[in-house]
Order: C-alpha cells, then structure tokens, then sequence
C-alpha cells in the first residue's frame, strides 16, 4: 500500500540523536516498542515513557496513557484509570492524550457513555501495520474503524507515531502523532463542534485554575499560544502551537503541542481550557469565531478520498522559554 506522503516523512525525518555508548548485543535500542495485550508499551532508554491503550474496557477510542515526562513526571491526569486523591474527576470522557470528535456524520466518538440520549459510536482498533523500535527514534502504525451504534462503519483511519531519542530525554521528550481520515465508506462530515481534535488533559498541577473551590492539589499551570495570547485569553484563537507549563511534583515541566503548517487550514483553533483539556481543533471553526451559521463550516471529505494532520507533542523541562519551544516548533515546520 503506498502510504500518504506526510506518513513517509514521518518515518524517515527524525531529529538528531547524541552519539550512545556501545551496548550489548541483547540491549534493547533506546526507542523500544512491546506489543502488550490490548495496546504497545513504549520505553525511553530502559524506562517506560508511555503506553497505547485501546483494547481497556473504560475505552471508546485509543489513548496514551500515562504519559512520563521529564524525570519520569506524570504529565497528564489519571483519572478515570486510576482515582488518585486530589485529582479531579469531570468530564470521564477526557482520557489523557487522544484524537477524534464529537460529530462525525452526526455520531459522537468523544462521548464514552449515553450523551443526549444517544449512544457513542466506537473508534475500533484494527491491528499494527508497523511497529519499530530504533537507535534514534521509533515508531508505529495503527488501522482503526470508526463504528457508529448500530454498527455502521462511517469512516476508517491510519494512525503513524513516532518517538524521538532526543540527547536529553530527562529534558525533551517527544511523540509525534499522524492521521490520515479515509472516507471509505461515504462522505465524511466532521460537524461544528467545540469538543474534539487533538486532545490533551494534564496533570492537576498544570491546570491554570481548578474546578474545586479548594482544590486537593494546587493549580501552578499556564497556557501561552504562539501568538502570546495566554491563559483564559488563548481559548479558541488560532495559533501554530501551546505550551502548557508548571510544576509537578514540584519540578518545572510543560507541553507544547504544534500544528504542522501542512495541517488543512493551518494554524488551527484550539479548545483551550484553563482546567486543563487543550485541543488542537479545525473542526470548531464556526463556535469559536461565532459564525451565524456553524454548519456552513463543517469539514468534509469527499467519498474515496481523505485528509492528513501531522501534531507533535513536546514534553519539556521549564516554562515554554527556558525549552525554546518557538524553535522547536521551527524544526518540526520544516520538516
């Protein structure tokens, strides 16, 4: 099968790694993938980075989680797999770092339980077409069916990751996320809505104001977008990246998330929210600039054709200055 040009790229253009020291000859290499069961372990140099997850019977859709960043810190919440004190416990569907929608043909894929009187549709794994572990970087494709209720197929997807070994990964992590939508069944309509895209939820910490009047675990966050719009302000503005950035467990840490410029309708809008979800969205257009008609917006695929997005996700030491993200950002643009 001949693979989308931006799936191509993603697997030949990895950022420069530091020379490693020589290594047994049953070492593993410093990007190593498992296949588990009901997902793929992924390990940085020995040490569990992050998993993906779709076979959990809590999930509608495949997630990461959990996700370590720096100095092996929790960066996104853990709630609803693991209810830790302090932890705030809304909206359940919110599931650590994930991509799909709240409207595709008129299905909701972002719900995980009756939502309006509708059911959710599923977004179901369908196996690995590749799965690479590397010196420098490492890798994997994933095929999924978008299935609606009464088990209709709407649309299928092909997912292409990538994790880098940077010099540093106690000071740089970073995965980058693919997907290619095939309107394989049909149109495809992503319909105006405000929930869906590229989605992140952060650890409780990095939230920039908490939902509880006294809050268990203190917000420290902040969101900054590339324009400099920040915190409550950054909510659906269209910028190329945010950063998410505060103190877990008391170390400075963040995330940027970036929309690479050959995204449709790039720089994207983005949910932002200072209780700590941010997505990365297109498909919101008509809310977030408050359009007298939302649907006249909505995105579409045309059947027997599809549409690519490229995101990477940097998880850093330090607010969004001390780990340059604007230039970080650059390199990934250019690729």
């Amino acid at each position: 099968m001949k693979l989308p040009a931006f799936l191509a790229v993603c697997l030949t253009i990895v950022p420069a790694a530091a020379p490693t020291p020589a290594r047994g000859q049953d070492a593993k290499p410093r990007v190593f993938l498992q296949e588990t069961e009901g997902g793929l372990r992924v390990e940085l140099n020995g040490r569990l980075f992050t998993e993906y997850r779709y076979g959990d019977e809590l999930l509608t859709f495949p997630v990461f989680y959990p996700i370590l960043g720096p100095g092996e810190l929790p960066m996104t919440r853990d709630y609803p797999f693991k209810e830790i004190p302090g932890e705030d416990k809304d909206h359940v569907h919110h599931r650590s770092l994930w991509f799909t929608h709240s409207s595709i043909n008129g299905v909701n894929f972002w719900a995980v339980n009756k939502y309006k009187d509708h059911d959710p549709g599923r977004t179901v794994h369908k196996g690995f077409e590749k799965i690479e572990s590397g010196e420098n970087s490492g890798g994997f494709i994933a095929k999924n069916e978008y299935v609606a209720p009464d088990g209709k197929i709407v649309c299928t997807d092909t997912r292409t990751f990538r994790i880098h070994a940077v010099e540093n990964d106690q000071a740089t992590r970073i995965l980058d996320y693919g997907v290619t939508i095939h309107a394989s069944h049909g149109e495809v309509i992503f319909g105006n809505q405000k929930d869906g895209g590229m989605a992140i939820r952060v650890a409780p910490s990095l939230q920039v104001t908490a939902r509880d009047k006294e809050p268990a675990t203190p917000p420290t966050g902040h969101l900054v977008n590339s324009e400099g719009v920040r915190d409550l302000e950054a909510w659906g503005k269209r910028a190329k990246w945010v950063d998410i950035y505060g103190l877990v467990k008391e170390k400075p840490v963040g995330v940027a998330i970036f929309d690479h410029p050959s995204n449709p309708q790039h720089p994207t809008w983005w949910h932002a929210r200072t209780y700590g979800l941010c997505t990365a969205n297109i498909f919101g257009r008509g809310t977030f600039e408050k359009l007298e008609d939302p649907s006249s917006v909505d995105f579409r695929i045309e059947a027997g054709k599809s549409a690519s997005f490229r995101w990477r996700f940097c998880f850093h030491q330090g607010d969004f200055e001390q780990a340059g993200v604007a230039g970080l950002y650059e390199k990934f643009a250019a690729e």
